[in-house]
């Protein structure tokens, strides 16, 4: 068997594979404040800890920005709608195809999870939802499980996080971190730096294949 760089690879999925901002844009009604709410509930979610359900949070959010509570509702209803950033599928297709095993840990409710994970294109070899964890990320309980399911140690999976609310999380883990920042999001004060802050992922199968 070739080694790798990387055993395995963990993706966080709203951020990272998807491109959730469209979608939570078109619900708002306007770009700027979908994407408040989007950075509202990123806020709050990372600081949640313990599991609480994920659409409370989303409403939660949605109330803070202005938007009425039923966004939450409206979001959910059109999850199936959710679109992989450009060259992702991609990216991943060659990953599987050099046989590295690929999963997801995400901060969402099990059934939307499982209905976000499907709009990727792309078969898991796990699926790690907040509520099936217990916690959101970036408590490090959430990272791990993802790492029991794959069966990897921490040192030889890569994480490819989609905003710096996991670089925390990553590195209380022990996790290499690849940070896709799509949307260009500025890191909190304090977080560790990733290993690679990529705008896409067509280096991807390149850096973990070695």
């Amino acid at each position: 068997m070739t080694a790798h760089r990387y055993d395995a690879v963990l993706f966080d999925l709203l951020t990272a594979l998807l491109d959730s901002w469209t979608l939570w844009n078109a619900i708002a009604g306007d770009d700027d404040l979908g994407r408040r709410w989007r950075a509202e509930y990123l806020r709050i979610t990372y600081l949640t800890g313990e599991y609480r359900p994920y659409e409370d949070l989303v409403a939660q959010a949605a109330e803070t920005v202005g938007l009425p509570r039923d966004a939450a509702d409206r979001l959910a209803e059109r999850y199936g709608e959710l679109r992989p950033w450009p060259g992702v599928p991609e990216a991943l297709r060659a990953l599987a195809g050099a046989a590295v095993p690929l999963g997801i840990v995400t901060n969402c409710s099990e059934r939307l999870g499982r209905i976000a994970a499907a709009c990727v294109g792309v078969d898991f070899a796990a699926v790690v939802t907040a509520e099936r964890a217990g916690f959101y990320k970036p408590d490090p309980r959430a990272y791990r499980q993802g790492l029991r399911e794959l069966g990897v140690a921490a040192p030889r999976c890569l994480f490819v996080a989609g905003s710096p609310y996991d670089l925390a999380g990553t590195a209380a883990v022990g996790l290499p971190t690849y940070w896709h920042d799509r949307s260009g999001m500025a890191p909190p004060p304090g977080v560790p730096a990733p290993l690679v802050r990529e705008t896409t992922l067509d280096s991807l199968p390149a850096f973990v294949t070695g």
